[in-house]
């Protein structure tokens, strides 16, 4: 379907009468995104619609059935109580796809709802695609009386297609090959990776310490003389490989699929999972380096350890020294993490956060 196309399910807003959008968020993430759009997204409706229509922003975490499948039940309650809007739009941070390709967007004509997946509009230049994705589907669900051209907020990458009979919705679907890589990228984001790092900070106490030793051993300093610039970068990634390995399984972090039908989001949660762990341990590996090499320069006189390397006291012999510290010190603390019970890493990863969105069978049932 063109995008310049208005589509028939719904009536278009009454001029005297204008018109409500309500927008409906999931906590963290999608509610900061929403929030730092609204003003934007008023301003492009105000253009579209003529009286300005109203917007309303909420958040509430959308809820799945034990099947997985999405429960409008509480949105479209909202919607009630919000006056019943001529457009319900919900940002939610769960990853969809419809046969193997993303699923950007789904409309739910019956109900004039609309879900948009963040992760599936990826990391670059993401506040511009939830605004275009966003009013794509507004215009949709509300079209004008007059002809406007919607192709400005179209993107290349996506494109529309409608579904026919009982399942009488339109999609909006990425590609599958970029899209996906686009969609792990989006869920490496929400994941929040940077500002979920301080919660490990029981590690990086525990491989402080033990990385401090390095600077007291003369023994390290000879090994790392000896290694070649090849052989201490293979070390740090087998550690930062390994550790993040430890944290997956003894976190419990891998999730199986529990339908055939879900084993393609289950990879993207497991991949997003293990990209998420990655950058936290690549980074807290970094930050070992940067304060033993600092400590080192403080600690170890030049003299001294060019009598015991029988070399010179360049800054290269330092950073050796700091960078095999820092491989053990990342092992101590990612095996301290596993015994820090105020460490959650369950709560990092998308998997977890969907099972708190599921309703259990008893709750369905009453």
């Amino acid at each position: 379907m063109s995008e310049t196309q208005n589509s028939p399910q719904g009536p278009a807003p009454d001029p005297a009468a204008g018109a409500t959008v309500l927008l409906v968020a999931d906590p963290g993430l999608p509610t900061h995104r929403a929030r730092s759009i609204e003003d934007s997204l008023q301003q492009h409706l105000d253009e579209v619609y003529d009286p300005p229509i109203r917007l309303q922003v909420r958040t509430s975490m959308l809820r799945l059935r034990p099947d997985g499948t999405l429960d409008l039940s509480e949105v479209l309650e909202q919607a009630r109580s919000s006056g019943d809007p001529d457009a319900v739009l919900l940002l939610t941070e769960i990853p969809r796809l419809r046969d193997g390709r993303p699923l950007i967007a789904e409309i739910f004509p019956e109900h004039n709802i609309a879900v948009i997946s963040c992760p599936t509009l990826g990391v670059l230049t993401t506040r511009r695609r939830i605004l275009d994705a966003l009013m794509r589907c507004t215009l949709r669900m509300a079209p004008t009386s007059e002809s406007l051209d919607a192709s400005r907020y179209a993107r290349r990458w996506a494109r529309w297609e409608e579904l026919t009979g009982p399942d009488d919705h339109q999609l909006l679907l990425g590609s599958r090959v970029i899209g996906g890589a686009r969609t792990v990228a989006g869920m490496v984001a929400g994941n929040e990776p940077l500002r979920t790092a301080p919660k490990l900070s029981s590690a990086l106490a525990a491989a402080a310490a033990t990385g401090a030793f390095g600077i007291f051993y003369s023994s390290i300093w000879s090994m790392s003389m000896h290694l070649t610039t090849q052989r201490l970068l293979l070390i740090g990634i087998l550690a930062i490989g390994a550790i993040t390995a430890w944290l997956i399984v003894g976190n419990r972090l891998w999730d199986a699929p529990r339908y055939e039908r879900l084993a393609r989001v289950v990879l993207l949660y497991n991949l997003s999972t293990v990209l998420t762990l990655l950058m936290i341990v690549a980074l807290l590996y970094v930050c070992l380096v940067v304060l033993i090499f600092t400590s080192a320069l403080i600690v170890i006189a030049p003299d001294y350890l060019a009598e015991v390397i029988g070399g010179e006291p360049v800054l290269a012999r330092y950073l050796d020294i700091a960078w095999l510290s820092a491989a053990m010190g990342v092992v101590a603390g990612a095996l301290g993490s596993s015994f820090d019970k105020d460490t959650d890493m369950r709560s990092l990863t998308h998997g977890q956060r969907e099972r708190q969105r599921r309703f259990t069978e008893e709750e369905v049932g009453q």
